[in-house]
Order: C-alpha cells, then sequence, then structure tokens
C-alpha cells in the first residue's frame, strides 16, 4: 500500500523557514561585498595562475589527508570506546567532543610544546641518546595540529551511530554467533556508513578552510592554503579584487562538498528499542587488548598537549596573573558571549530541523534538503569573512554599534550551527521514525508533542549541541579581532594581545584559564539536563 502524503501544517514549517531566510540572506549580505568587488575581467588570469594552482592542490592534498587520517583511526576507536568501560572514559569522550573547538592558540600551544624542537618529545629523545628531527612546521605539523582536532570529532560522532544500534539486534548476533570482522560488516557497518561519509565531508571542509592552523604551522610558500592566501591577499598585497576572487572560488569549493556532504547524509530506520547500551559480555582477550592499546594511543594524541598548556601555565606566575582586572574583564565578557551563542545557536537549530523532520514525514524529500542545506550554508564562509561582512555593512549604513556583544553572539551562533546540526540530526530522525506513528494515533502534534515527548527525548543531544556551541563561541578568535578593543575583549583577543606582547609567563596562564574553562563550560552543559536517565 502507497503512504498517504499528509498535510503540511504551517505551523511546523514557519520555524524552519524563518531560520533559513536568515542564514541565506546573511550569506549574500556577507558575500555581497566581494561580488562587487571582485573584477570579473581577473577571472582568466587568476585561474591560469600557477601559484593559485598550488595552493588549490596543497589545500585539497592537506585536507584530502587530514580527513583520511582522522576518520579511518576513529573507526576502531569509536568500537573500542563503545565496548570498554574505564575510570576517565566520560572525561575522555568530553576531551573527544570539545578538542574541535578547543581555542586554535591553546592547543597549538601545546603541540609545539611538546612535538617542538626543545619539546618534551625532543627532550625525551635526547635523554635515550635519539636524534629528534621531526618539525611540527609544514605538511606534517598541519596534519598532526588537524589530527589532534579532527579525530576525536569523528570518534565522537561514529560512537553516537553505533550507542544508537537497539540493544536487542545486538543481543540477537551474539545468540546467533557473531563476532568481531562479521559482527562490524553485517550489524555496526550499516550504521556507521550513514555517518562516515558527512564526517568525513565536515572534516574536509574544516581543513580546507583553516586558517589560523596553517598561519601558525604552515612553512611557508610551499604550505599554503586557499584560506591563508585571502589572509596574504587583504593584508600584505592589498588586493582586495583578488581577495575577493579567491574567496569566491572557496566558496564555490566549500558549496560543493557541502552538496556531497548533504548527498550522502541518510538517516535508518531505528525502530523500536527497549534494551540500550548492551554490550556482548563474552570478549576475547585479544579485543581487550587491542581496544586498550587504541584508547591508549589515543590518550598518547590528546592528553600530551594539554597537560602542557596546564604546566606551563601553572609555571608561569598564576598568583600576578590572577591579580589583573583585564583577566577577569575578558573572563567574564567570553562567558556572556560564549551562553548567549549557544541558546541562539541551538534554538535556531531546532527549529531549522523540526520543519525539515516534518517534510520529509511527508514525502517532501527536496525543500527539506533544501532548508538542511541553508543550514550547512555557514561551513562555506570562514568566520573572519562572516564578519568583515557585518562590519562592512553597518559601517557603510547605520554605524557600527556602540556595543559589539549582541553582533558577536550572533555571528558565533550562526557559525556554530552546522556542528549543532550534525549533533542533532540523526536523534531527532530516529526519534520522528520511531514515536510518529504513536503520535499520530494520539492525535499529538505541535506545541503537546514538542513539550511533551521531543524535548524530553532529546535532552542529551541539545546539550551536547548546547556544549558544542558554547565552547566555540568561547574559543572564537576570528569575529572578535575586527570588534576587540580595550573596553571589549574576550580571553581568545587578551592571549592575542599577551602573545604580540612578549609576555610569554602570563599568556601561559591565560591559555591555562581559558583550557579550564572550556573544560568545565563542557561538563556542566553535559550533566544539566537529566544525564541520569541514560543507561551506561
Amino acid at each position: 500500500m502507497a503512504t498517504r502524503r499528509q498535510p503540511l501544517i504551517p505551523g511546523w514549517l514557519l520555524p524552519g523557514s524563518f531560520t533559513a531566510l536568515l542564514l541565506c540572506a546573511v550569506a549574500l549580505l556577507a558575500f555581497g561585498a566581494l561580488l562587487m568587488s571582485a573584477p570579473i575581467g581577473d577571472w582568466r588570469g587568476l585561474l591560469t595562475d600557477d601559484y593559485l594552482h598550488h595552493v588549490l592542490a596543497f589545500s585539497f592534498w592537506q585536507a584530502l589527508l587530514s580527513a583520511l587520517f582522522s576518520v579511518i583511526p576513529a573507526i576502531p576507536l569509536a568500537r573500542a570506546l563503545y565496548r570498554r568501560r574505564f575510570p576517565g572514559r566520560n572525561l575522555l569522550l568530553r576531551l573527544c567532543a570539545m578538542t574541535l573547538v578547543l581555542p586554535v592558540l591553546v592547543a597549538i600551544f601545546g603541540l609545539l610544546s611538546v612535538y617542538g624542537r626543545s619539546g618534551w618529545l625532543a627532550q625525551l629523545c635526547s635523554l635515550v641518546g635519539i636524534d629528534y628531527h621531526f618539525s611540527p612546521y609544514g605538511l606534517q605539523g598541519i596534519l598532526l595540529a588537524h589530527v589532534f582536532f579532527n579525530l576525536p570529532l569523528a570518534t565522537r560522532m561514529l560512537l553516537q551511530s553505533l550507542e544508537s544500534i537497539p540493544g536487542e539486534q545486538r543481543q540477537l548476533a551474539a545468540q546467533l554467533g557473531l563476532r568481531s570482522w562479521n559482527l562490524f560488516r553485517l550489524l555496526e557497518w550499516p550504521w556507521l556508513r550513514r555517518q562516515i561519509l558527512p564526517t568525513a565531508a565536515l572534516i574536509f571542509m574544516l581543513c580546507f578552510a583553516s586558517f589560523a592552523t596553517v598561519l601558525a604551522l604552515g612553512g611557508g610558500p610551499q604550505a599554503t592554503t586557499l584560506e591563508l592566501a585571502i589572509f596574504q591577499a587583504l593584508s600584505f598585497d592589498y588586493d582586495p579584487g583578488r581577495a575577493a576572487l579567491l574567496a569566491l572560488l572557496q566558496l564555490g569549493c566549500c558549496l560543493l562538498l557541502v552538496l556531497l556532504s548533504q548527498r550522502f547524509s541518510q538517516a535508518i530506520p531505528s525502530g523500536s528499542q527497549q534494551i540500550r547500551g548492551w554490550r556482548d559480555p563474552q570478549d576475547s582477550w585479544r579485543a581487550r587488548l587491542s581496544d586498550g592499546l587504541l584508547i591508549g594511543l589515543a590518550l598518547l594524541l590528546l592528553l600530551p598537549p594539554l597537560l602542557a598548556v596546564v604546566t606551563d601555565g601553572l609555571r608561569g606566575g598564576v598568583a600576578g596573573a590572577i591579580q589583573q582586572p583585564a583577566l577577569w574583564q575578558a573572563t567574564f565578557t567570553s562567558l556572556r558571549i560564549a551562553i548567549g551563542a549557544g541558546v541562539l545557536c541551538v534554538i535556531l537549530t531546532l527549529m531549522l530541523l523540526w520543519s525539515s523532520r516534518e517534510l520529509r514525514l511527508r514525502h517532501h524529500t527536496i525543500p527539506a534538503q533544501a532548508m538542511e542545506l541553508s543550514g550547512m550554508l555557514i561551513l562555506a564562509m570562514p568566520g573572519i569573512v562572516l564578519a568583515s561582512g557585518f562590519f562592512l555593512l553597518f559601517n557603510a549604513t547605520v554605524g557600527l554599534p556602540q556595543s559589539a556583544d549582541g553582533l558577536v553572539i550572533f555571528t558565533n551562533a550562526l557559525i556554530a550551527i552546522p556542528y549543532a546540526m550534525k549533533v542533532l540530526e540523526n536523534p531527532m530522525r530516529d526519534l520522528s521514525a520511531r514515536y510518529n506513528q504513536l503520535c499520530a494515533s494520539l492525535g499529538m502534534q505541535g506545541l503537546n508533542r514538542l513539550r511533551l515527548l521531543e524535548l524530553r527525548a532529546l535532552k542529551r543531544p541539545i546539550a551536547q549541541a548546547l556544549a558544542f556551541a558554547c565552547v566555540l563561541s568561547i574559543g572564537d578568535f576570528g569575529v572578535v579581532a575586527l570588534f576587540g578593543s580595550a573596553d571589549f575583549r574576550t580571553l581568545p583577543f587578551y592571549l592575542f594581545q599577551q602573545i604580540g606582547a612578549y609576555r610569554g609567563e602570563d599568556g601561559a596562564v591565560t591559555a591555562l584559564l581559558l583550557l579550564l574553562l572550556c573544560l568545565l563550560l563542557f561538563t556542566l552543559m553535559e550533566k544539566l539536563p537529566g544525564r541520569h536517565a541514560d543507561t551506561e
């Protein structure tokens, strides 16, 4: 029997339509100045530029390697974290979810302290009489930093897919004797497959548009991405026309990647589930050993750079640094902006996904995909470009606002929407597939369905999305760089000022405070909405 197309309810479509129109309007406004500034006649000369060919090739190559080195190891690591319970596992999972949104300056500071020419690893090799030749600059340094940021993100997303597998299916697989490769191929792979390609595409886009990492660790002209070429055209060559053309070229590449990501992002029905988190008790010692080795290697990647930030911060004169009023002013500004941006981001994301879900339930697939694509559109825009668009728009019309809080909060909220969508999209689709018929039979719809079912069932994903958005905002430097001043500065902006003034010890304390604040904020946001209801 063919499924009857259900009528559309305008009340469900208005929130997502409003958000989609808002995001599209922001995209048009942000890139409008670039479109007006781009000399169309220079396209031919730009596309025949050998240096541009090298920049494009390097941008794609480093992004491809970063995505492969992040996603492929994340598959066995996610399986290991699903099967094992050990002290500190929850903290490790929070670190996995937090590394992507760690302040880039803080993370690179830690990586250089460990892998630099005079870092921890070099000192250890010197003690045992081994020559240390690794350089954290150039392609190898960029890949190291990108894997540090993105391997934990991929692991967390794939782990979420594994946790979505109904316990009844795992019990049935155990009764049928499915172990090892057969269990992975027949049960886990269909669930992982829907998340692998979107995750890889997301990581590819993040690395393709990487700016701060390449600026700090790039090896000169041989290790330059398109994002860095835009910055060079604006800051060093003073050629806004070339910068506009490069920005449009980057927009086209990122939009193509977003379209590919949406093409492969398909949910599968989850069915009913009464047993959650079931694990096969008959594990072999080989499986336990291999899982332990994988988790140990992940800890060796994540912990030393973070420990380096902590130790350098504690040795940097904490007593003197915490007495500076500017440090606490920057801290409170960062918290205010982070919480405001996080709440706004989650509200807009839920509005978008609720409407797209209603369209999918009524088999309007193309409008639903277009609505979801509007949420991913921000990925095509670097934060500094988006902030520049707002800056130029206000400067040319009503003038810059006296207080930049609202503008920075709004910009950071928009930038965080794609990450919140990745956290909320599949749980919302699964919840709809599982309970839609029950809600229809009970006549539960609209605000009653939202209040009684969805907000309760989605507490944990909403908390994770809120934590992602808050920590991403608190570590942002690109947006506040345009609006920061002596009276308005966040912790990353303050850290940048300290580094520029060669106040290394004070900067180490600021980096430590920023790291602890991110970890504390992320932990509190995840624990707020009834995590006790989850079954371990």
